[in-house]
């Protein structure tokens, strides 16, 4: 059972929509920021996002907060034998005129207790702290959990991901 549960967390984060609105502090350019709706109870949300650093400067991603959840943690799934894995991180580096990808299946946002349900079509905020452009707050687009499942669908009979248009 434990087994199929990680299996499925696993599943769920290689599936991610379509863009949304763009944010800009400094030389950083945020995209993409979403997430999947929750029900009701559930503890746990995830963020994700695009990160372009069009300076000449590194910066990193240093912490994140949303008020629709207790904390926000930066984590990285990587699949090993199989199995996923996720570990915290400490940071996420921004090397100079690259973009870093907060994706499903890699480095992701995890909303820690949540305050409420995340509902499709809403936005709610997530504040990022950056080491050298300072701090911002952006909106999340909530996606609905029902895109996610059809693609893992998918996904499971073999078909390509594809992600939902919005």
């Amino acid at each position: 059972m434990l087994h199929r549960a990680l299996a499925l967390i696993a599943a769920a984060v290689l599936v991610a929509p379509a863009a949304g609105r763009q944010f800009e502090l400094g030389n950083l350019v945020i995209r993409q920021a979403w997430s999947r709706s929750t029900a009701e109870g559930m503890p746990m949300g995830v963020a994700y996002l695009s990160i372009t650093n069009n300076g000449k400067v590194a910066d990193a991603l240093l912490a994140a907060s949303s008020p629709v959840a207790a904390r926000v943690e930066i984590h990285q799934t990587t699949i090993v034998d199989g199995v996923a894995r996720m570990r915290p991180l400490p940071e996420v580096g921004i090397a100079a005129g690259a973009t870093v990808k907060i994706e499903p299946g890699g480095i992701h946002l995890m909303l820690v207790d949540l305050k409420m349900p995340l509902t499709a079509g809403k936005t709610v905020p997530l504040t990022l702290d950056f080491r050298v452009a300072g701090r911002i707050t952006v909106e999340l687009k909530i996606e609905s959990a029902g895109a996610a499942a059809r693609q893992l669908s998918r996904a499971s009979s073999g078909r390509a991901f594809r992600a939902p248009t919005s």
